[in-house]
């Protein structure tokens, strides 16, 4: 499956996400490493089997194995960190006392100190993972790493926007299984 294979199979309705899809893969602001590992891990963090093969098929080779390896590493920890930090973050809101931003958080994170890539790659893919899942300290502090490291804001934003996009075709095509279903079940 490659991405224009996965542009098909969106439907109508979803034109938009398909130009900007499109749009998106040849994104100027990033650097080849810095999109492809940001569709990888967006992709990933999407959960959507069919588009984390069609990503992974055109992305992939644009990467070393090393930044592969790094794009899923960044998947795979922001999937553990966006949950612990969001719930944090949101303690803090109604408590007077937030007691758990004080408390060491005992996971290990050793990747995020040695990630085999550019650490200011990692952070992007980082920021793109936390993007999907929504913890808001978790894109604050990475954001702030990636402006001490040198992107621009333009730069930061267009990450975002492949996790968006990505998240919204994995949305999209996961809804539209679940109609065909649906509808299956129905006729029967």
């Amino acid at each position: 499956m490659s991405l224009e294979s996965l542009k098909t199979r969106l439907p109508d309705y979803a034109r938009d996400l398909k130009l900007n899809l499109g749009s998106l893969a040849t994104e100027p602001g990033l650097t080849e490493q810095q999109r492809a590992g940001t569709f990888v891990a967006s992709a990933l963090a999407s959960r959507e089997p069919s588009v984390i093969q069609a990503i992974i098929a055109e992305f992939a080779p644009k990467l070393s194995p090393e930044a592969l390896e790094a794009a899923k590493a960044a998947a795979a920890i922001m999937g553990m960190n966006n949950i612990y930090y969001r719930f944090v973050h949101l303690m803090g809101e109604g408590a007077a006392e937030n007691q758990y931003k004080t408390l060491p958080a005992k996971l290990r994170m050793n990747i995020i100190g040695k990630p085999g890539v550019d650490k200011v790659d990692f952070e992007l893919w980082s920021l793109a993972v936390s993007a999907v899942n929504g913890c808001g300290m978790c894109l604050t502090a990475h954001e702030h790493e990636l402006r001490k490291g040198g992107l621009s804001a333009e730069q930061v934003q267009a990450a975002v926007r492949i996790a968006a996009v990505v998240h919204a075709v994995a949305a999209t095509l996961d809804g539209e299984t679940a109609m065909a279903g649906s509808f299956a079940a129905a006729a029967e």
